[in-house]
């Protein structure tokens, strides 16, 4: 069993964060002892879930209900498995805003990189995407989709 504050300190979170949690239902086995918060093994593994779904951008909401199919039993399975079905996709599609974005990233990276060994941005005004150097024409049409 861990306190609080070492799940806190296990977790990287602040112990409001867990106290917000518990207060919300999260943990409803969370055994107390003298007022004092005591986690086992399932609170964690419990947290663990948690904190990827929270990661994952899911709202404290729908991971409270997951929590509260996971108490219901084998009959919930297939809510969780589409739920984690749901999540799966706007992970994906997270994933591939943030490839765009990187890949914008990577290009002005490139372009600056140009600029200041030119001293001056006249040349790369007139460079068009198939002139790119290979490595770049990626990052480009990537993070510019037409």
């Amino acid at each position: 069993m861990k306190t609080i504050g070492q799940i806190a300190e296990l977790f990287n979170l602040p112990i409001s964060t867990l106290r917000y949690y518990d207060k919300e239902g999260l943990f409803p086995d969370l055994q107390r002892k003298a007022g004092i918060r005591h986690f086992g093994e399932p609170e964690i593994e419990a947290l663990r879930v948690i904190e990827c779904l929270k990661k994952s951008g899911m709202e404290i909401k729908d991971i409270k209900r997951f929590m509260e199919w996971c108490k219901l039993g084998s009959q919930t399975y297939p809510q969780r498995k589409a739920l984690f079905d749901q999540q799966e996709i706007a992970v994906k599609t997270e994933i591939d805003r943030l490839e765009q974005a990187l890949a914008m990233i990577k290009f002005k990276q490139w372009y600056y990189e140009q600029a200041l060994r030119d001293g001056h941005e006249e040349r790369l005004a007139t460079v068009i995407p198939q002139d790119l150097p290979a490595e770049i024409k990626s990052y480009y049409a990537l993070s510019h989709p037409e």
